[in-house]
């Protein structure tokens, strides 16, 4: 959980629907401090790790519920998630934050270049929003997955 954010929405409810929640959200994460919006970013579960302790949207967003997921090859999982919890620390170590990305059931496999690209491309201020719209997204993705019941 993120307290900054969530104490700021929970002064504002209530809210008119979902999509008035998610706005409301993207307006307050943009006039939040640094601290609070290190705060928030480092609140999301980093990728590659144990599946076990994802909630059950992460699990299917990380693309361990698609088909072909769980490669034949355990070893290949496996290094596979060991180069994301290697690249993950490394992000971390380099920009002070959690990497987020919006993972969108793309097999795990094919996040390691685009952090990769991050990490050698990005600014700690670029990644930072970077990180929180991808958040955001994450966020929209949801929404469209609960609807109707979600207007």
């Amino acid at each position: 959980p993120a307290p900054p954010l969530a104490e700021a929405l929970y002064a504002r409810r209530p809210f008119s629907s979902y999509p008035d929640l998610l706005a409301q959200t993207e307006y307050l994460i943009s006039s939040l401090p640094s601290t609070a919006k290190l705060e928030v970013i480092n609140a999301h579960p980093a990728i590659g790790v144990n599946k076990t302790n994802l909630s059950a949207l992460s699990y299917a967003e990380q693309g361990y519920n698609k088909p072909g997921a769980a490669t034949p090859n355990v070893t290949e999982d496996e290094e596979t998630n060991q180069t994301l919890q290697r690249l993950n620390a490394e992000y971390e170590s380099k920009f002070g934050f959690r990497f987020v990305v919006f993972v969108n059931g793309r097999p795990r496999k094919e996040i390691i270049p685009v952090l990769q690209n991050r990490m050698e491309t990005g600014t700690k201020e670029g990644e930072l929003e970077t990180g929180l719209r991808e958040m955001l997204a994450i966020a929209r993705d949801r929404l469209k997955k609960l609807e109707p019941e979600a207007s």
